[in-house]
Order: C-alpha cells, then sequence, then structure tokens
C-alpha cells in the first residue's frame, strides 16, 4: 500500500516541480522530458532485471511499433497541455482534467470497444457533462485545458489496453519514439537561441529538467512493484489521489480562483464519479457480448 500511496502523492505533486521551470518554454521542458524519461526508464529496466528486453525482437515487431508510436503522441499531448497549464496558473483546470478522464474513457469504451454500461454509468458520465457545461456557462469558454487532458489521457488508456507491452517497457517505447523530435528541438534551441539547457548551460535549469525525466519514471517503478500485490480496484481508487493533490495545490498553495461555478463544477463530477464506482461494485447478470 505504502508504495502505491507514494507514487499517485509524487504525480499529484508534479505541479510543484514544474513550476520550478516556468521561466522555461513548454515545448523545450516537453522535449527534455521526453528525453529524460527515456533515459532514467533505461535505468530502470536494467535495474530491474528487464534490460533484455530492450533487445528482443518481439519488442520492435512492426504492430507494436506503430501503436507504441500513437501511444507516444497521446502522452506527449498529454504532457504537454499539462505542463503549459502548470506555466500559465491553470493547475485547478489541470485537475479537473483528470477527475474527467476515468469518465471519459467510459465514453471511449463504448465507442471504440463496444462496452455496454448500466444506467448509472449513463448518469455518472451526464454528471460530468453537466458540470462542464456549468463552467462554459459562468466562463464563457470552454475548459480546454481540462477537455484536452481528458481526452488525451483517455486516449492513452484506450490505445495502451490495446498494446502488447507493459507500462514501464511501453514507456521506453514511447519516449524512444519521441526521441528524434526532442533531440532535433534541443539541438535547434541550443544552436538558435541557447535556450535554458544548451548542452552545458545554466547548471540549475539543467537539473530541472533532468528532473523531469527522473519524476517520470520514479514513480512508474513504485507503482509497477505496487500493482503486483494490491487489488486492481484498490489501486484505481489510490489513482484519485493524483487529482485531489493537484486540486489542493491549487486553491490552497498556488491560490488560484475558486468560484462557485468551480464548486458547482467539481461537486457534480465528483458525485459522477461516486455513482459510477457504485454501479461499477454491483452484482449484474453476464453480458452478452457483442460480436
Amino acid at each position: 500500500m505504502f508504495l502505491a500511496v507514494a507514487s499517485t502523492c509524487i504525480w499529484g505533486l508534479f505541479p510543484l516541480l514544474f513550476k520550478t521551470v516556468t521561466h522555461i518554454g513548454a515545448l523545450e521542458v516537453l522535449a527534455h522530458r521526453s528525453a529524460w524519461s527515456l533515459v532514467f526508464v533505461t535505468l530502470l529496466m536494467v535495474i530491474m532485471g528487464r534490460g533484455r528486453e530492450i533487445f528482443s525482437k518481439a519488442f520492435y515487431a512492426p504492430k507494436t511499433l506503430r501503436i507504441m508510436a500513437f501511444s507516444g503522441f497521446a502522452i506527449a499531448w498529454n504532457w504537454g497541455i499539462f505542463i503549459w497549464a502548470v506555466s500559465h496558473n491553470l493547475v485547478l483546470q489541470s485537475s479537473l482534467g483528470y477527475y474527467i478522464s476515468p469518465l471519459m474513457s467510459v465514453v471511449l469504451g463504448v465507442v471504440f470497444l463496444r462496452e455496454r454500461l448500466v444506467p448509472l454509468a449513463w448518469v455518472a458520465v451526464g454528471m460530468a457533462a453537466l458540470g462542464v457545461a456549468i463552467l462554459v456557462v459562468n466562463l464563457g469558454a470552454l475548459p480546454w485545458v481540462s477537455l484536452g487532458l481528458a481526452v488525451s489521457w483517455s486516449i492513452y488508456g484506450l490505445v495502451r489496453k490495446m498494446a502488447p507491452v507493459g507500462s514501464l517497457p511501453g514507456l521506453y517505447l514511447e519516449t524512444l519514439m519521441l526521441l528524434p523530435w526532442a533531440l532535433a528541438y534541443i539541438g535547434w534551441l541550443g544552436l538558435s537561441s541557447g535556450e535554458a539547457f544548451a548542452f552545458g548551460g545554466d547548471v540549475t535549469n539543467s537539473f530541472l529538467l533532468a528532473g523531469t525525466g527522473l519524476v517520470t519514471a520514479m514513480p512508474l517503478l513504485l507503482y509497477a512493484r505496487a500493482a503486483r500485490i494490491l487489488r486492481l480496484s484498490t489501486l484505481g481508487v489510490l489513482m484519485y489521489i493524483v487529482p485531489t493533490a493537484q486540486f489542493i495545490l491549487a486553491v490552497f498553495v498556488f491560490d488560484e480562483p475558486f468560484t462557485r461555478a468551480h464548486l458547482a463544477a467539481f461537486a457534480l463530477i465528483w458525485l459522477g464519479l461516486g455513482v459510477y464506482g457504485w454501479s461499477s461494485t454491483r452484482p449484474r447478470r453476464p453480458i452478452v457480448p457483442v460480436l
């Protein structure tokens, strides 16, 4: 249990780290996070005795690579929005997005995997949609950060569900796919403008940017070990620590605006998550799969 809580707490506290690099462009931070994640994930695989998987032919099967390239795009999309949101004081929207994502995943499961839902699950999805609608009406614009994070994370989960690799090897392949872009962008910045980390630039920035890769890989190791001994349902509940920690940071540490509209939206989404959680634990008759 400790390992699972530790991993989710680290994820939930991500805004604290990314607040330290807000003076650096979001794309540059994303490029470094992608490149350094590959470095640390590779080290973790070696430490865990899984280094041989890197050289397995099955690991690089064309179908697997196509799937992982798409999931790599989805995770980069998610990381990019999150980094931008933190640098623009939108951590509250980030929290909302990660609260919505489980219900967004439900919708994607229905659309792409032809999964069937009980009526209460649809009620939960409707509550989340109503919560977003309240924000749209009161803010006069779509909470695109929340929706972007929810959609990208849900698509990532959907694609990874089809991938024949585990979480750590999967992240290795995803960041490997992103490496050419990351190195090209970092190199271009170094040659054209001497940005924050141009191969030997500012030491503090260098450590901070390298740290984004470490904090990406480390919680995965803890979570992977916890997953071996805890029930999936327990892990699912613990994952709500992530948006909850972000919510607390946004409101009480970063002092972001929290209006009545935000309260109503969050209340509806929290209620929707509760309804969905309750509906998923109710006994039901076996469902005949759609062929």
